[in-house]
């Protein structure tokens, strides 16, 4: 018994100086980070799954897969591409491959874009493959991938922008629901494959008119833009029923945003890519580029 006992002893005393240790920090690295998105606008070609964007440097910041057509258009206004957003992606140079997703091997091992970007802590960038696979001609399939530079000289305006993924150039037409499309476009000749600039406007909902270049019958019926909400502000203690505070959300009724319209071209038939229903014509979808100021802080209760 007495064994037992000092033993016991020596146990709780052995405790006692481990406990009295300081605590040790670990330190974390703080990740130089930038958002990265990835556009699927190839109309002629995919895996079953559409289209993985990938870098093969190292195991991380590999969000963009299953990447279909358009990107998960909505079908319903407004319209958005629902697999269109930045993600977290570690800064420095940076190597990464387009591959078609597939559950064949000797699919998914193809490689549509191989190359290195270099990447700035707290920037934007925008990758993009569009054009045909099928086609050697000036519609061929290219990468594009670019900084995004939006405007922030202005809170009080709303930023309107327009990527023209078609082989045809277009003019579009920004103007606010319930009016009449206007007579001169607001982006004119959007060239094939290309962005046009931003353009500052009044904060409110808007269609875009999407014709071709010079004039002519619209593509496809006036699409209104992604419109976000303005911030929910309630600074007094949350009560049974009250509604939490909300910060705003980009669009184009919220001054700050930037919004940019994608016009997409309409599927090759017998390919890979989504067939009929609204892939059958071109059609546009909405994105936000830049946030707007929040408008107030969430309010814990």
């Amino acid at each position: 018994m007495r064994r037992i006992l000092s033993l016991s002893l020596a146990c709780l005393v052995g405790a006692g100086v481990s406990a009295c240790k300081p605590s040790e920090v670990v330190a974390t690295e703080k990740i130089p980070t930038a958002g990265v998105r990835f556009i699927n606008a190839v109309p002629d070609t995919a895996g079953a799954f559409g289209l993985d964007f990938r870098f093969v440097d190292i195991v991380e910041s590999n969000a963009h897969y299953k990447i279909t057509f358009r990107n998960v258009p909505s079908t319903t206004s407004p319209f958005v591409s629902t697999a269109l957003q930045y993600k977290g992606a570690r800064a420095g140079s940076r190597h990464f491959r387009v591959f078609e997703d597939d559950t064949l091997q000797s699919i998914a091992q193809l490689t549509l874009a191989d190359s290195t970007v270099a990447l700035k802590a707290d920037s934007n960038y925008t990758a993009i493959l569009w054009g045909n696979a099928r086609s050697t001609g000036t519609d061929k399939m290219r990468f594009t991938f670019m900084e995004e530079n939006v405007p922030n000289y202005d809170t009080t305006k709303v930023f309107l922008r327009v990527i023209n993924a078609t082989s045809a150039p277009i003019d579009v037409r920004a103007y606010i629901t319930g009016g009449t499309v206007p007579a001169t476009a607001t982006f004119a000749n959007v060239l094939p494959y290309s962005f046009s600039a931003y353009v500052p406007v009044a904060a409110g909902s808007y269609l875009y008119n999407v014709q071709p270049a010079g004039g002519g019958a619209a593509l496809f019926t006036d699409a209104t833009a992604l419109p976000g909400a303005a911030a929910t502000c309630d600074f007094h203690a949350c009560l049974p029923g009250e509604q939490l505070d909300i910060p705003s959300s980009p669009g184009t009724s919220v001054a700050g945003s930037a919004v940019t319209g994608i016009v997409f071209p309409k599927s090759v038939v017998g390919s890979r890519a989504p067939q009929g229903g609204a892939f059958a014509n071109p059609a546009i979808t909405f994105t936000w580029d830049k946030r707007p100021p929040l408008g107030c802080k969430p309010t814990l209760c």
